[in-house]
């Protein structure tokens, strides 16, 4: 019977996690907690047959974290200012590259280190640094680069 439409009843959030998955979602991260976890369920569910993909935080602060670094993430593409993203977040940059530099250095060398831990900060807190010192000169560091992208940005 083509050109039938059929029609199915739903509760409120099997109706949004459907309509995402209608409009093209194909991606979808979280924290399955009350009352989300149905749609999270939904998701987990339906996404992998469409060849979507579907990402579990480990707790609510991570699901916050990775919403706020996707939106930053969104808004520098959509102004395209990418380079800058790498800039405001020089922090994490570094923090990542540590362990890249340490991992891959660590494989080639039979066991030496670049820094005494991985991530950078833990190097800090390795050479005897206290934790919030170390948090305090990481926003220090990072309200720099804030406003040299800031300074950097062209205004149109």
């Amino acid at each position: 019977m083509a050109g039938k439409r059929v029609k199915k009843f739903m509760q409120g959030n099997e109706a949004c996690a459907e309509g995402a998955l209608y409009a093209g979602c194909n991606f979808f991260a979280g924290y399955p907690i009350t009352p989300s976890t149905e749609v999270a369920e939904i998701l987990s569910a339906r996404l992998p047959l469409i060849d979507g993909k579907w990402l579990q935080m480990e707790d609510e602060i991570a699901s916050i974290a990775a919403t706020l670094g996707g939106a930053l993430g969104g808004v520098a593409i959509i102004i395209k200012e990418e380079i800058l993203l790498a800039i405001v977040g020089g922090i994490f940059v570094m923090e990542a590259l540590s362990v890249i530099l340490q991992v891959g250095y660590y494989k080639l060398s039979n066991g030496k280190r670049i820094f005494l831990m991985a991530p950078f900060h833990h190097h800090f807190e390795k050479k005897g640094w206290h934790e919030p010192k170390v948090v305090v000169r990481f926003w220090i560091v990072s309200v720099i680069l804030g406003l040299f992208a800031l300074a950097t940005l062209k205004l149109r």
